[in-house]
């Protein structure tokens, strides 16, 4: 059941096409027809809204409400599924064109606001021209029916083929091999799911079920958000699968989505994420969302993924021997954190992704001392020592540098997991024990549901601590060198002393990388 306090599901209504504001747009252009011919004679081209690290992601001109995704899968990993994407949009400037990021796959149709549209492909953009222009403060429905391709292409991310189906893998920019979306983080919005799957499979995706639409060989199942989401965070799961449900603290729905043979040697492990989250609320207040849960999926990934309200795991995480039970726990902890510092609070851009990545560092390193690994100052002081290495390979934690072309997921570098946190643990020693942690509560409350950068981070810690922490925290997170660390003047970093930086298959575990295949055993260094 949702929470009480939680507020009422938004629901976007179905409209009919908005005929007037046509009509008068079509009196505009009629009355403007030398403009209207330059701008429509204009090739289509791809956008973007600017982000620092990656200008051509997102698209400006609009803000999207929200998105109704309805997914068919065939039963077969080959075959792409048939998909209708409806997308709720407020303009926000003029408009002639509508672009959405969509690749890997085919479009068959587009209508906005019910009619027909002129589409076409450009780079990575789907380029919409609807009948008629639009003004900042209208709303616009875009209706595309497409197809959605689980086979690999090449690019990295987006569907996950596992033993038994498919789970979704968007981080950074890759939910747009999925569906047409504004893949950015900033334009956070609402999500339905409707996923017809054969007889025999189980369908579950991002927030709360809403219906289960039986029939002849096949099911839907449906789900809604009840938070806005970024596309990045979106997660679909379709397998032979079995849902554990349970629950968390004030009365919170818990789901896990395991598969059905593994149900019996996983439960254990599934049953500590209650706990879990009662350890995180303690420290930065109550869980953002209306449920949580593991995915744990048939597949090689060589990460973990904080997909919101549906962490992603692979399955062997969970029964390498090699393993300590502290380590998969802490893990679990980082995945969990996120839903706070990422998901709930998101980055305004890719630039500050440190943001996300050191708190859930932090929390996981505290919990791995609670549980019986190393401990905070020990991992820190290891941290320091590589972060010099780290700035010259990487950047600065929250400057890093761009990666390679074609591989976004290069920006997941150590410097923004054990180098980020060594940010907190500096800005810990410098403030103290009590102003932290008020800034942390602060900081989450603050932006629940939004979007916030390093400037706001910088901002609130001042407030938070009574005096001016720019100076400080600019060359924490900017300068090309660590500075001295508070309390500790002994601690010394070299460039030296960088360790490899975890590729696209460890980016989640840069600070102690996964056993055998995925990279060095967890007590083989790290941050």
């Amino acid at each position: 059941m949702p929470l009480t306090s939680r507020r009422p599901v938004p629901q976007t209504p179905r409209r009919p096409a908005p005929r007037a504001r046509r009509r008068t747009a079509q009196a505009l252009l009629a009355s403007a027809v030398g403009v209207c011919l330059v701008a429509v004679s204009a090739p289509a081209e791809p956008l973007g809204i600017g982000d620092p690290l990656f200008p051509h992601l997102g698209n400006p001109g609009y803000d999207v409400q929200a998105y109704d995704l309805d997914l068919t899968y065939s039963g077969s990993n080959d075959r792409p599924l048939e998909a209708v994407t409806t997308v709720d949009a407020r303009i926000t400037a003029e408009l002639d064109r509508i672009n959405l990021d969509f690749a890997h796959g085919t479009v068959r149709s587009v209508e906005v606001d019910g009619e027909p549209a002129v589409f076409t492909g450009v780079g990575e953009d789907l380029v919409i021209t609807p009948d008629g222009g639009l003004a900042p403060g209208d709303s616009v429905r875009v209706t595309v029916r497409h197809t959605s391709d689980p086979r690999p292409g090449d690019r990295e991310g987006g569907w996950v083929r596992t033993a038994d189906g498919l789970a979704l893998a968007n981080q950074a920019d890759a939910a747009h091999l999925v569906f047409p979306c504004n893949d950015h983080p900033s334009d956070k919005a609402m999500f339905t799911f409707r996923l017809t799957v054969p007889e025999g499979y189980t369908a579950v995706a991002n927030g709360l079920p809403t219906a289960v639409d039986r029939a002849p060989g096949t099911t839907t199942w449906s789900y809604r958000t009840r938070n806005p989401m970024a596309t990045e965070l979106a997660q679909v799961s379709i397998g032979r699968s079995t849902v554990l449900h349970r629950t968390g603290p004030h009365d919170l729905p818990l789901r896990d989505v395991v598969p059905t043979e593994h149900r019996t040697g996983l439960e254990p492990w599934l049953a500590k994420t209650p706990a879990q989250i009662s350890w995180m609320e303690a420290r930065v207040g109550r869980y953002p969302f209306a449920t949580y849960g593991l995915l744990l999926a048939e597949a090689s990934t060589g990460f973990a993924l904080e997909t919101q309200t549906l962490s992603l795991f692979e399955r062997d995480l969970f029964t390498d021997p090699a393993l300590p039970a502290w380590y998969v726990e802490s893990i679990m902890v980082h995945e969990l954190a996120h839903q706070w510092f990422g998901d709930s609070v998101s980055p305004r851009t890719w630039a500050d992704l440190w943001l996300n990545e050191g708190h859930a560092t932090w929390y996981e390193a505290l919990y791995a001392e609670k549980r019986g690994g190393r401990t905070l100052e020990a991992r820190m002081r290891a941290a320091y020592e590589s972060s010099d290495g780290w700035r010259a390979t990487g950047g600065a934690p929250a400057a890093p540098k761009p990666p390679e072309p074609g591989r976004k997921i290069g920006i997941f570098r150590p410097g923004v997991y054990g180098g980020a946190a060594l940010v907190l643990y500096a800005l810990r020693q410098e403030i103290g024990q009590e102003a932290f942690d008020r800034l942390e509560r602060a900081w989450v409350d603050r932006h629940r549901d939004g979007n916030a950068s390093t400037a706001d981070f910088v901002r609130l810690a001042s407030e938070t601590a009574g005096r001016d922490l720019t100076g400080f925290l600019h060359a924490w997170l900017y300068d090309d060198t660590t500075p001295p660390m508070p309390g500790h003047p002994d601690w010394r970093s070299s460039k030296r002393a960088v360790t490899e930086e975890p590729g696209p298959h460890t980016r989640e575990h840069p600070h102690g990388l996964l056993p055998g295949p995925h990279g060095h055993r967890p007590d083989a260094g790290g941050e």
